[in-house]
């Protein structure tokens, strides 16, 4: 059997996948949080085996500890202890290699690459675009080479997949030279994801992925809209940072500049005054004073004036988008929601797509509405443009690209 561990380093968490890459089964997962705390809560699932030909009898087993975990390290060893006392064995399901989430691969990285000393330097070079993330993602890495010193890691890049925006899509109108010295220009994040989708949509409807024009709503805590042609993605909501482009949790997404120009000179706020402002108490949360889409719906059946207009914005944001991106296809095949709103708010997707008749989306409500597992058509049988909900499945992408590159 060929595994394959999957790593997503977070500042003060580490989330691990280990795969059958043959079977592409998820073997184990596992959760361990706030890193360098006092108490540090550890989830461990266990799935049960399957030859592939049937779904396995016995239910996945979950196991919870708590202890302090001082660093990135020392959850990796938790992460190995928690394998040896709750399987599978990693000795008998032993890694051929470790792919590693990074959030920001600039314009470096446009696939998948091996990691070495040197491309640590350069993720960490990168980490001024990535504050939050690339710092984090590179501990993850350091501390998983330590442990297992004898195969190879894999750097999979959020970015990556948008590599292929032509200059149009990525060049931002500021001072060329200014923009080129920094760097600054539109990046996109969620690549993995939306690649994942925009192929899963492809084999689910036997269609060739290089004929198809989608849309992927990649909508969670972070959400981002991609516009991909043939596979490739030509135009993508998240910018320089995962800031811009739809309304999310906390994060404001799309904003005039000068609003934070007069916020600096009215209110007095600093740099890090409103960095916190825009990525922390904006989007949802501060809207309403919540960040999660299920209590704004709550909010919204109670007449809660300010729940009402945070769904409002929300959805006015996704239909600005839709028909944007639209425009840049010239049409649309395929539209897919994914991630813990795209995959369970049957509200958002039916205000979201309330409004797009006119480019052929027929949505069927009792399909929306249904509480299904498992990628789905939500649209009409005749609609000219098929509606998707599509689970996504990072890790496995991660995993995949990780076996394609090795």
């Amino acid at each position: 059997m060929s595994a394959i561990l999957v790593i997503n380093s977070g500042s003060s968490s580490l989330k691990y996948s280990l795969i059958d890459i043959e079977q592409e089964n998820l073997l184990a997962s596992g959760l361990i949080e706030r890193i360098g705390q006092d108490a540090s809560p550890v989830a461990h699932t266990v799935r049960p085996e399957s030859d592939g030909t049937a779904m396995p009898t016995m239910l996945d087993a979950t196991y919870r500890d708590e202890r302090p975990i001082a660093d990135h390290a020392a959850a990796f060893e938790i992460m190995r202890a928690q394998f040896a006392a709750h399987g599978p064995s990693l000795e008998e399901h032993r890694p051929v290699a470790v792919g590693h989430r990074v959030v920001h691969g600039g314009a470096r990285f446009y696939a998948p690459t091996l990691i070495d000393a040197d491309v640590e330097r350069q993720i960490d070079e990168l980490a001024v675009l990535a504050p939050l993330h690339n710092p984090a993602n590179l501990a993850g890495i350091r501390a998983a080479r330590a442990v297992f010193d004898q195969v190879p890691h894999v750097a999979v890049f959020d970015t990556a997949f948008h590599q292929t925006l032509p200059p149009a899509a990525y060049t931002y109108a500021i001072d060329a030279a200014l923009a080129a010295e920094h760097r600054v220009r539109r990046y996109g994040f969620h690549g993995t994801s939306h690649q994942f989708v925009s192929e899963a949509a492809a084999a689910f409807l036997g269609r060739d992925l290089g004929s198809l024009r989608q849309l992927v709503f990649h909508l969670g805590n972070g959400a981002s809209v991609t516009a991909i042609d043939g596979g490739r993605s030509v135009e993508t909501s998240m910018g320089l940072t995962p800031l811009e482009g739809l309304v999310m949790g906390t994060r404001s997404g799309d904003i005039d500049p000068a609003a934070l120009v007069h916020l600096s000179r009215r209110a007095g706020l600093s740099i890090d005054d409103l960095d916190s402002l825009l990525n922390t108490r904006s989007g949802l949360a501060g809207l309403a004073g919540r960040s999660d889409m299920r209590d704004i719906l709550a909010g919204v059946e109670a007449g809660d004036d300010a729940a009402m207009l945070a769904f409002d914005v929300y959805v006015h944001r996704l239909r600005a988008y839709a028909g944007a991106y639209i425009a840049q296809l010239g049409g649309v095949d395929v539209i897919s929601f994914t991630a813990g709103v795209g995959e369970n708010s049957a509200p958002v997707r039916a205000a979201a797509m309330a409004t797009l008749g006119f480019a052929g989306v027929e949505m069927d409500a009792a399909r929306n509405e249904a509480r299904e597992r498992g990628i789905r058509r939500i649209s009409t049988n005749t609609s000219p443009v098929t509606v998707l909900v599509v689970p996504t499945d990072e890790e496995l992408q991660i995993a995949r690209q990780t076996a394609e590159l090795l």
